[in-house]
């Protein structure tokens, strides 16, 4: 503690009392009894309530504590101090209740510099091992140790049931760059708290903390202090995920939004915990051929109806399922049954809650503070200050947070759009250019390069896919090329002109045969994954299958037909959760899919014919090895309006299909198509078999290539194609 001016009053413990000392070290704790000295200590101990206190010193003596120069404040003159002064304090009150503790302000930092140092840099890989609430043992004392950024701070006190909530009896230690710390002994995981903030115009804001590992079930708020106990057993799937490049992997992905996945039907109905739906979850995706589930986002947020999109808790699983380690379990049964687990993630913006990251120290801390650039006008979210190094740090290392303490492998980026471009639905004059006068949000540019450039370097073996749906070029670029570094971009126009071609009659489909065939024109300038996802299930927009004209025969026809097109074109595939039953109704997050539906033959045969189409997609490598290669796909006629047919081969060395998609209500008796090759062609998948529910009709499942050249190829076939079909054949 600094001397005051002779005769000068120490204006620190009445700060203390007031609650406004953002430094208690200054005050608290063991402390040379004088400037120079090399004897003697001064302990002070504060609780504003107490009466009396006593020091409990190591060898078991007992030392009365002095009062102090404002109420609650203790203070006691060792002559000696030993090279590691250890002792407890004990608190009387006036009641006659005691409480007795070790001392927070006796411990080392456990903030380091070297971190706090990375951290204003923005290049700490593993802020959240710093950060937060850590449990640990120091000189043989266990208890949790807390630290938070906060550099616009008077105070900030750690709070919890711990305290009463009181944010006067545990004020943490002011560290360089606008960081706080306070190792608080005796505290264990489990324990709920917050963070207490006074700013500068003298407020109290009661926060959670940004990197909290746990929080209470919503709507409750409180962070939770944890310690992961789970023991992994995917070593085997980490292993080989090191091997694979997924650009030339077979990537089919089952969107899934946990809470409306089976839920039990109790209390209104109740979704499946992390353990209880990851068994079911995985071998239905597995059985379906998919190789990898996509979560809405499960970190911790306080709405249902904001499916995850709006979070609060960037560090923590959402606790509506379980714990963290809960949730660990669910992503080791997925890896068991080899299956891959993406999570949606959400840099893009948070909501407005005041109990999280907006106006975290009473400023603008995590956000912009100008609304041009800060707010979000179509959520009536905060957007984050990506020019800022410590809020980039936050999200970089949230990202590889998940990657590394959860193993999940690859992270689906939300809304890069609204990101990339400052005058994101704004009009003019509700936007500001960037200095180049330009529309481009050049910081959210660099930071989603570095998130990239970050994962590439830390994870290799895992993926980021980009949800954006302009013409940014570059967007799976390698940073380093000028790109964006994705691994994957969703191919938003590939969805909307393919769900516009469906959705039409098909005695008008003939002449839209380019809602089909324009997405190859573009097709190899990113590495695309074709989404048919939870967007399109909601708002209005009617389910897929109330999108597919027709009767209900019919219906399920055009959707057979869609998912066939879009499981053997190039690309890799992402279906949202039950599309595989068609239900009528739009998707709807507070309720479960109707079991009934499992039941209709018809839906049913749906159900075994996208089981069917996981396994042509997994056992045929022309379908996904040559993604990136040109030469991986042709036409063979793309052009027939007369009969709304289309054709295409897919080949990878000796692996070799051609598909045929007949989009109109009228059956083909002898079409004729070029053939790639001589000899036998025998059919691999019709989506008409009776076992799918189509009409069965009849047709031969094995042709002979005649030697009569069409569509620029020396040999031909003639196929019967049934109605609102697709035919898929292979080299006998």
């Amino acid at each position: 503690m600094g001397t005051p001016a002779h005769g000068a009053r120490d204006p620190l413990p009445e700060a203390l009392a007031s609650g406004s000392l953002g430094e208690p070290q200054r005050l608290l704790g063991p402390h040379p009894a004088a400037p120079g000295a090399s004897e003697g200590v001064v302990i002070r101990a504060f609780h504003p309530d107490a009466v009396a206190c006593e020091c409990l010193l190591a060898g078991g003596e007992s030392l009365a504590m002095a009062p102090g120069e404002v109420p609650g404040l203790f203070s006691l003159l060792l002559a000696r101090a030993t090279p590691s002064l250890s002792y407890r304090l004990r608190f009387r009150f006036g009641d006659g209740h005691v409480w007795e503790r070790d001392d927070p302000y006796r411990f080392a930092p456990t903030l380091g510099e070297l971190d706090l140092h990375l951290f204003g840099e923005g290049t700490h890989r593993r802020l959240w091992e710093v950060l937060g609430a850590h449990p640990r043992r120091l000189e043989g004392v266990a208890g949790t140790s807390f630290a938070v950024w906060a550099p616009n701070a008077v105070r900030v006190s750690v709070v919890g049931e711990f305290c009463r909530w009181d944010g006067r009896l545990f004020p943490m230690c002011h560290r360089r760059g606008g960081g706080f710390e306070l190792f608080v002994p005796g505290l264990d995981a489990g324990a709920l708290y917050k963070f207490e903030v006074r700013t500068r115009a003298g407020l109290l804001r009661l926060k959670t903390d940004p990197f909290a590992f746990a929080m209470e079930r919503p709507p409750e708020t409180a962070s939770r202090v944890c310690a992961s106990t789970h023991a992994w057993g995917d070593g085997a799937w980490l292993a080989a995920r090191r091997t694979r490049d997924w650009t030339r992997e077979p990537l089919a992905v089952y969107e899934v939004h946990l809470g409306s996945w089976a839920p039990v039907p109790e209390a209104g109905p109740r979704p499946l915990s992390y353990r209880e739906i990851a068994p079911r979850l995985a071998e239905h995706a597995r059985r379906l051929g998919f190789t990898h589930v996509e979560l809405l986002p499960i970190a911790e947020h306080p709405l249902d109806a904001s499916w995850g999109y709006q979070v609060t808790g960037y560090y923590a699983p959402t606790s509506r399922y379980g714990t963290p380690d809960e949730f660990r379990t669910f992503i080791d049964v997925c890896h068991e049954h080899g299956l891959g687990v993406i999570l949606d993630w959400v840099p893009a913006h948070f909501p407005r809650d005041d109990f999280a990251l907006r106006w975290f120290d009473g400023t603008a801390l995590y956000e912009h503070a100008d609304p041009r650039l800060g707010e979000h006008p179509d959520w009536g979210t905060l957007i984050f200050d990506y020019g800022r190094n410590e809020v980039r740090n936050f999200l970089v290392a949230n990202a590889l947070y998940w990657l590394r303490e959860f193993h999940v492998d690859g992270l689906r980026v939300d809304a890069v759009a609204s990101m990339l471009y400052r005058d994101y639905s704004r009009k003019a004059g509700e936007w500001v250019p960037n200095p180049l006068g330009g529309r481009e949000n050049l910081e959210a540019v660099e930071f989603l390069r570095a998130l990239n450039e970050a994962i590439r370097v830390e994870h290799p073996d895992c993926f980021t896919v980009a949800e954006e749906s302009t013409a940014w070029p570059g967007v799976t670029r390698p940073a380093a090329e000028g790109g964006l570094g994705f691994g994957f971009k969703w191919n938003m126009g590939w969805m909307h002109d393919t769900l516009r071609f469906f959705a039409r009659e098909p005695v008008h489909r003939g002449f839209h045969l380019d809602d089909l065939t324009f997405a190859e024109v573009y097709e190899h300038s990113e590495r695309f994954l074709m989404p048919l996802s939870h967007d399109e299930v909601v708002h209005g927009k009617g389910s897929l299958l109330a999108r597919m004209p027709g009767d209900l025969r019919q219906k399920l026809a055009n959707l057979r037909l869609l998912l066939a097109y879009q499981w053997t074109r190039p690309g890799k595939k992402l279906l949202f959760m039950d599309s595989e039953l068609a239900p009528a109704d739009e998707w709807r997050h507070d309720a479960g899919l109707d079991p009934s539906l499992a039941e209709d033959p018809l839906r049913a045969g749906l159900s075994r014919f996208v089981e069917a189409l996981g396994r042509l997609y997994r056992e045929h490598p022309c379908l996904w090895r040559t993604d990136p290669d040109r030469q991986g796909f042709a036409w063979i006629d793309c052009s027939d309006a007369e009969n709304a047919v289309i054709s295409y081969r897919r080949c990878a060395d000796a692996d070799e299909l051609v598909v045929v998609l007949n989009t109109s209500l009228v059956p083909r008796s002898a079409y004729r198509i070029g053939a790639p090759r001589s000899g036998d062609w025998r059919e691999v998948l019709c989506s008409d078999a009776g076992a799918f529910g189509g009409s069965e009709l009849a047709r031969p499942t094995r042709v002979r290539a005649q030697p009569v050249p069409f569509h620029g190829r020396p040999q031909s076939i003639e196929l019967v194609l049934p109605p609102l079909t697709c035919l898929v054949l292979a080299p006998a």
